[in-house]
């Protein structure tokens, strides 16, 4: 479930924070220019991301005023009000000292708060960070201020919620359309056009190359070697500059640290953090698997001919691609005319599968999907497992516009508003003893029940 927004008054000015986590330490979490702290959350890498701090720490996130859901303001916050944010986050949140953790842009804003009140701050983590924004004679390897003027000008300021920013932050997922509709999505959300442009000029004069010897925390400097946002150079200067820091280099080309290889920019801030190292990822999880298919696919593709029912596919795939981002689903693979997902909730993947199935006529086609909830053996970006075959057998039990789960979804699912019919006892070809089955019905979500 995704945590509760509030907010916290900051002078004048309602900030918009999040609590994630129960870990023993507190962490702050400053996102780079803009962000939207409910939208994330329909970001399974994101969502991921925050997850793996918080199994660590009470992890403390916000947007800062004028952008996403804190208040409006009439220009962009200087340095010194986006501190005094940060602090009354902290007070709101309970949190007396707290580790910090500033993302690109916001690492500026980290770096100047540690120096300022080193009582508060236990550790500083700089993700993709600058101490300066633009070029100067001593600090050679920033981009010439007119460069970054042009850039805002020409490109980033005509389009705006496109998703164009993605080919310069994440240009892994550049070609991935799903990745650029919801960049662009959450662009629109996060920040207007005239806030985007005020938050640019007041990047430009961002320098707080003179707070750096003042720095007293414990800090860790990641940054990928190719990013395209921030050369690395900066990286290695902030390394050289504040006394009790250690600058670790990830290779990539991306700037945020949910995308790309996370895990390697995960388990070095936790390893700092924590002082122990985290064992390697679980090979073995309990999740609640999906299959998906066409019902009737080797017809339809007949009655259509190859280029039509490519074009259907692609639909298909498309609208899937949407439910699954939106109910926080991981897509595994495609199996032709159909999908193999896993969900961290059996209620996320009851009401996905539904909203799958009642959204594919208006494509004209129908799909049958099968649930269930077990463990299952990552196997790098496949999975196997008992609970793999399980789903399986069950979805070929659906009919058109059928979605079928094992008890044990129904059992799990208890008190979420998903309404299960029983379907039956049915033996699944190659697992042991019979099955009760369950038709998700309804949800919270739907727009009626199904047959």
């Amino acid at each position: 479930m995704r945590p509760e927004t509030r907010y916290a008054r900051s002078g004048d000015v309602g900030i918009a924070y999040q609590v994630v986590g129960e870990g023993e330490m507190d962490l702050v979490l400053a996102f780079p220019f803009v962000s939207h702290i409910d939208l994330l959350w329909e970001n399974p890498a994101q969502t991921y991301f925050i997850r793996r701090l918080g199994s660590f720490a009470r992890v403390i996130l916000f947007d800062r005023r004028g952008v996403g859901l804190s208040d409006p303001v009439a220009r962009a916050a200087t340095l010194e009000e986006r501190m005094d944010d940060v602090r009354a986050v902290m007070d709101a949140a309970g949190s007396e000292r707290a580790a910090l953790l500033g993302m690109s842009e916001g690492s500026t804003m980290c770096m100047l708060f540690a120096a300022t009140y080193p009582e508060r701050t236990s550790a500083l983590v700089l993700w993709g960070g600058m101490a300066r924004s633009t070029r100067a004679d001593d600090y050679p390897w920033a981009p010439e201020r007119e460069a970054v003027e042009e850039a805002q000008e020409e490109l980033v300021g005509p389009l705006w919620g496109q998703g164009a920013t993605i080919d310069i932050f994440s240009p892994s997922l550049a070609e991935n359309a799903h990745a650029r509709d919801f960049q662009a999505r959450f662009e629109r959300q996060a920040a207007s056009p005239m806030r985007v442009q005020q938050l640019f000029e007041m990047f430009l004069d961002t320098d707080v190359r003179g707070a750096l010897p003042l720095i007293q925390s414990p800090t860790l400097i990641l940054h990928r070697r190719n990013d395209r946002a921030v050369n690395v150079r900066g990286a290695r200067w902030l390394a050289e500059q504040i006394g009790d820091s250690r600058l670790v280099e990830l290779e990539g080309e991306d700037h945020f640290p949910w995308v790309g290889d996370v895990n390697a920019a995960l388990e070095p801030i936790e390893e700092f953090l924590t002082g122990v190292r985290p064992a390697p990822a679980p090979e073995r999880v309990l999740a609640t698997v999906l299959f998906t298919d066409i019902v009737d696919s080797t017809r339809l593709a007949t009655e259509m001919g190859d280029r039509r029912w490519r074009d259907l596919l692609e639909e298909h795939q498309k609208l899937i691609r949407e439910r699954l981002a939106r109910f926080e689903g991981r897509e595994i693979k495609t199996t032709g005319d159909g999908f193999l997902a896993i969900f961290d909730g059996p209620t996320r993947a009851a009401e996905c599968a539904r909203a799958i199935a009642d959204d594919m006529p208006s494509l004209g086609i129908e799909v049958r999907a099968g649930l269930h909830t077990g463990e299952v053996e990552l196997m790098g970006e496949d999975v196997g497992g008992i609970a793999v075959h399980v789903a399986a057998r069950i979805s070929a039990l659906a009919g058109p516009g059928e979605v079928l789960t094992s008890r044990t979804v129904r059992d799990l699912a208890t008190g979420s508003g998903v309404d299960f019919n029983a379907f039956g006892r049915h033996e699944l070809k190659g697992v042991p003893d019979q099955w009760e089955v369950y038709s998700v019905a309804s949800t919270p979500l739907s727009s009626g029940a199904a047959a």
